[in-house]
């Protein structure tokens, strides 16, 4: 694993666990400010794959499983 696929893993799990955690917020505040970094990070991963040259995915793209992305890249 290079540098590159541990910062852009690290940045998904990041995702995944601020994505749970804005799921089981309990208050409008605290699910306000989960959205807000969510956001952000899915920007920062943008920014990083751009930066890559991947180009812009969408989130249905970036939510891909491996088996997902095999599948569409075979058809």
């Amino acid at each position: 694993m290079t540098l590159v696929d541990s910062h852009l893993d690290a940045l998904h799990t990041r995702l995944g666990h601020e994505s749970t955690r804005w799921s089981t917020a309990k208050t409008d505040r605290e699910r306000e400010a989960r959205r807000v970094t969510v956001a952000g990070i899915e920007r920062e991963i943008q920014s990083e794959l751009k930066f890559l040259g991947f180009g812009t995915l969408t989130p249905a793209e970036l939510a891909m499983t491996d088996a997902e992305l095999l599948a569409e890249l075979a058809a």
